[in-house]
């Protein structure tokens, strides 16, 4: 029986979706693609008369109906979503309607925006000494975050921070920030559509982030990375050092 596929896109660059996912792109009958979110180029892969949809200009009953539809037509259909579906990828009311209808389903992972973000700039999230946490939010907006979820709570932590879907109030991020406890000297950075063939990268700190940002003009579809990762400081050298290597090979058996 045909089912829906729920395929992560990647971050942007198209040959970072994964192999699985290409795959069933390309044998695709029907896509439902979230076209103000996704590269479009992506696309490319559909064969030949595969049917595209794109779900900007639809409504979840629309999508359903249309995924539904196809499947009793005996059509595979593959849902397009941004980066990786798991984080903020909204699939969770889709799946339920699905469940209720009795639409099969099956879930490929891509790779995160805040992967490719990094990857683009080359930094890790979990430096030695440094941090080793990362902490995956938004500010709060139309859609609240659960109490203790704030900014300001999280930024307790001091640990490696990335903030998705807040960079149009990022002055009140870095309000936020602040009062929960990472100093103004704090590195900051802001990555608009990480991986794709416009993508602009914006450093500072806290201090003047904001300012960079807003000189910069950008205002939707970036990530703000905040924390001492950023910056200079690390310690790797116990990593590569002979006895702890042979220490760690000999737990590992």
């Amino acid at each position: 029986m045909a089912i829906v596929s729920f395929v992560g896109a990647g971050p942007g660059e198209t040959d970072l979706i994964t192999l699985k996912g290409y795959k069933l792109l390309s044998e695709a009958d029907v896509v439902i693609y979230a076209g103000s979110l996704i590269n479009t180029d992506l696309l490319d892969y559909c064969k030949d008369g595969a049917e595209k949809y794109d779900s900007a200009k639809m409504t979840l009953d629309d999508i359903v109906d249309r995924m539904e539809e196809s499947v009793k037509n005996g059509k595979s259909v593959v849902r397009l979503q941004t980066g990786d579906f798991s984080i903020y990828g909204s699939i969770r009311e889709q799946i339920e309607e699905m469940k209720k209808r009795g639409i099969k389903y099956q879930c490929v992972p891509g790779v995160s925006s805040f992967l490719g973000a990094a990857s683009s700039m080359g930094v890790e999230y979990t430096v030695p000494e440094v941090a080793q946490s990362v902490i995956i939010t938004r500010m709060a907006g139309r859609t609240p975050v659960p109490e203790g979820e704030s900014l300001k709570s999280l930024a307790q932590h001091q640990t490696s921070m990335v903030i998705f879907l807040s960079v149009q109030g990022i002055r009140k991020v870095v309000e936020q920030l602040e009062e929960g406890g990472y100093p103004s000297d704090t590195p900051a950075a802001v990555i608009y559509k990480a991986t794709w063939p416009d993508e602009k990268v914006v450093r500072g700190t806290l201090a003047d982030i904001a300012e960079k940002v807003h000189d910069a003009d950008i205002r939707r579809t970036a990530l703000i990375m905040v924390g001492k990762f950023l910056g200079d400081e690390y310690n790797y050298s116990h990593l590569y050092d002979a006895g702890f290597s042979k220490m760690f090979r000999k737990k590992s058996k």
